[in-house]
């Protein structure tokens, strides 16, 4: 079944009284248990809307198993958790969601967890290893420089080294990017963003083999961080266009990139689609479509991008992204705020640096609304 059926078709729960098209919303936290091998609770993981959206998205993602949870933090934080004991060493990219990076200074030290941060390369992951290293952490594109790492490269050297691999698919989507059959262990989602694509539900998941998920599941029901069913019912309304609308912004995004790269106001563009951008080639190799991210630098004589950022109409400011909305911001004062200015220098996140998110509207009106923004 292709991914456009899968995201109509796949999980739906039947509705075996009126022969409703839509899976029922369960709008209850209590269900007999009688008779039962397995018990119906919301903390459990095991609600019948939460169940209808995992088995969607393991069909996308190719997963053997999954978890719905209540943030892309929560699934991150309980998968890097169930899967380290003290004294474990840690590999992450230094260029990654400033959630994952500020999880990692501000908690691991205290968990007795060791750490080191690396480049976007699978040579710099190797060189890092430790004879305790048990988990590698990464992302392509990554957040919010979009790099490319090669996920197969990473992922044979992981398996070959008894290291456990960690990759957030946010950015490259379901839809573009399958991790699991490149031989990643674990995948994780922040659902808030494409999955949703209405920036209306906050949730996340984390997708991988059974035997991968049982201490995630495990952990997950003693931390909470499950999601309430209507926002299960929400979110599997919103996976059903998930392809069509992830389809319609990598088509908007490409056209953007190019535009803004041809643009004599700005500095940079970094977007894998863009054939001199590097990693184009990579990404090329294991994505679909080249994704709805990107990030920019403005000309530093243009001034405090806050006033390009109050000049736009059409493209609205906001922390947050993947929404069918085109959004944007500034990593230093959103995303990657708990981050010193040294170590955002460090990884090439400059205060002139905007993050993009492209949505479904006409590409017409973006580039007039950055066009205008500009002047």
């Amino acid at each position: 079944m292709k991914k456009e059926t899968q995201c109509v078709q796949a999980g739906t729960l039947q509705d075996n009284q009126y022969q409703g098209l839509n899976s029922p919303l369960y709008a209850s936290t209590a269900y007999g248990y009688m008779d039962k091998e397995e018990v119906c609770y919301p903390r459990y993981f095991t609600t019948p809307n939460q169940g209808a959206v995992v088995k969607k998205v393991c069909a996308l993602e190719g997963a053997e198993d999954g978890l719905l949870f209540s943030s892309g933090m929560a699934a991150i934080s309980t998968t890097i958790l169930a899967h380290t004991r003290l004294g474990d060493h840690i590999i992450l990219l230094d260029d990654l969601y400033g959630g994952t990076h500020s999880m990692a200074t501000a908690d691991f030290e205290r968990l007795g967890l060791e750490y080191d941060f690396v480049a976007t390369s699978p040579e710099a992951i190797m060189a890092a290893k430790k004879p305790n290293t048990t988990m590698v952490i990464i992302e392509t594109p990554t957040n919010p420089l979009m790099n490319i790492l090669d996920i197969q490269a990473t992922a044979d050297w992981a398996r070959e080294n008894g290291v456990t691999s960690l990759m957030d698919n946010t950015f490259g989507t379901s839809i573009n990017q399958a991790p699991l059959a490149l031989g990643i262990d674990i995948v994780v989602h922040s659902g808030t963003k494409y999955m949703g694509g209405h920036s209306d539900v906050c949730c996340g998941f984390a997708l991988a083999s059974k035997e991968k998920m049982q201490p995630i599941l495990d952990l997950a029901r003693h931390l909470g961080g499950s999601l309430d069913s209507f926002a299960a019912y929400l979110l599997e309304r919103s996976l059903k266009t998930l392809a069509i609308r992830v389809e319609r912004q990598c088509e908007n995004a490409q056209a953007l990139a190019e535009f803004l790269e041809a643009h004599p106001k700005i500095v940079k563009v970094n977007y894998p689609g863009l054939p001199g951008f590097p990693g184009h080639d990579i990404a090329k190799k294991q994505m679909k479509s080249f994704g709805a991210m990107m990030s920019f630098e403005v000309d530093e004589p243009i001034g405090d991008v806050d006033v390009f950022l109050r000049k736009l109409k059409v493209i609205q400011p906001a922390v947050s992204l993947g929404g069918v909305e085109s959004s944007i911001c500034s990593p230093k004062e959103t995303s990657h705020k708990p981050m010193s200015a040294e170590e955002r220098a460090r990884v090439g996140i400059s205060d002139f640096l905007l993050r993009l998110s492209i949505g479904i509207e006409h590409i017409d009106d973006l580039k007039e609304d950055i066009e205008q923004a500009l002047t």
